[in-house]
């Protein structure tokens, strides 16, 4: 019998590597060379400020935390230990409010509106409070007022009836939304 085997496959450069390799001993060593990315490591200190995959982080007392929108919302809410302007102790209870509006305590408020009362400038700024509501709620009416009137004009009633309202009820709404400006402004003083 006669041995005619011919090997029809022809052997890569990365298996004879991996054949002498074997031989060797040296199971787990390479015998290509990868390539790819990978991403360098960034390595922050307490303080810093960075984006990430299109958010903004920080490190905050050792941990990695989020920066939104709403922080600088948060910061305002959050009660100090001592007033920022008499360096006494914050009362929760008392001074929570006063804070949030006015960004000291309520002892500095009562103060502030003392002051006031010396100088004769209460009323003016008691009105003044008084204006700055009604041009909130005048700006809140507006907002409604034009949302009411750009509404579709079919409503489903609590029946599940659709109703259609004709279109000559806007001109009564603009009537009474200049009524009720008026009313407003007469308010103010």
């Amino acid at each position: 019998m006669k041995n005619n085997s011919v090997l029809k496959k022809e052997f890569k450069q990365r298996d004879v590597e991996r054949m002498r390799n074997l031989v060797k001993g040296k199971y787990g060593d390479k015998t290509t060379v990868g390539i790819g990315y990978t991403k360098a490591k960034e390595f922050h200190k307490e303080g810093d400020v960075w984006e990430e995959d299109g958010r903004q982080w920080t490190i905050i007392n050792g941990i990695k935390q989020n920066i939104t929108k709403l922080d600088i919302a948060k910061q305002g809410l959050i009660l100090p230990v001592l007033c920022p302007k008499c360096s006494k102790t914050m009362k929760p209870h008392l001074d929570k409010r006063w804070y949030v509006i006015n960004g000291h305590c309520f002892n500095c408020q009562v103060d502030h509106e003392h002051k006031l009362r010396q100088e004769g400038k209460i009323e003016e700024m008691q009105q003044q409070v008084v204006n700055d509501h009604i041009d909130g709620i005048t700006k809140d009416f507006e907002n409604w007022f034009s949302e009411m009137v750009n509404e579709k004009e079919t409503f489903v009633t609590e029946q599940g009836d659709v109703e259609k309202w004709d279109g000559s009820g806007k001109e009564v709404l603009l009537k009474q939304k200049q009524e009720a400006l008026e009313y407003l402004k007469s308010l103010k003083k």
